[in-house]
């Protein structure tokens, strides 16, 4: 079985699943409620839902930030595909030969829950809903995943080499997630 779905008290339905790249439970809580334990090999469901009984308290209060926190909804605000390919590639070549870094190739899609990621091989995902937040936030999300292209983590050397960019990074973070993909 790779998932299952448990419900917890206080908490309601929680999504158990199976992860190859998880090393170690990990419980994640985004909105609008939905909490997910990734669960590595080698680990039973029993085991993680025993942990994330052990974790209440934790993920009750994230529920309860999720839920007081404002977020601006982007999906009703219609983005043309061409025009965000169009900018968003040419946005990454001006950033990626200003700071001196390499990818591979660029997509663009339509994603509902990443506004950017980058695969091992170099490749950059963009999400064409970049064109409804505002430019600085764009070229965050850009750096970040051009970042990525030479440290493969989100590790104190990651966020330092980014802040060289961006100024506070995960400032610069936090103002991101006031933007809503779901």
């Amino acid at each position: 079985m790779n998932s299952k779905i448990i419900e917890i008290e206080r908490i309601g339905p929680v999504l158990f699943e199976r992860s190859n790249r998880a090393k170690h439970l990990n419980i994640s809580v985004k909105a609008p409620a939905k909490v997910r334990v990734a669960v590595p090999k080698g680990i039973s469901f029993e085991k993680a839902k025993y942990f994330t009984h052990s974790k209440i308290g934790w993920i009750y209060k994230h529920l309860l930030k999720i839920q007081l926190k404002p977020k601006i909804h982007l999906f009703d605000k219609p983005v043309d595909k061409q025009v965000a390919k169009e900018f968003l590639e040419g946005r990454i070549k001006e950033l990626s030969d200003k700071f001196g870094y390499v990818y591979n190739k660029v997509t663009i899609r339509n994603q509902k829950t990443r506004w950017g990621s980058c695969s091992g091989k170099n490749n950059i995902n963009l999400n064409m809903q970049l064109m409804n937040i505002p430019n600085h936030l764009i070229d965050y999300v850009i750096l970040h995943e051009l970042v990525h292209t030479k440290i493969k983590n989100h590790s104190p050397i990651f966020w330092g080499s980014l802040n060289r960019y961006v100024g506070n990074a995960k400032v610069v973070d936090k103002e991101l997630k006031k933007y809503s993909l779901s």
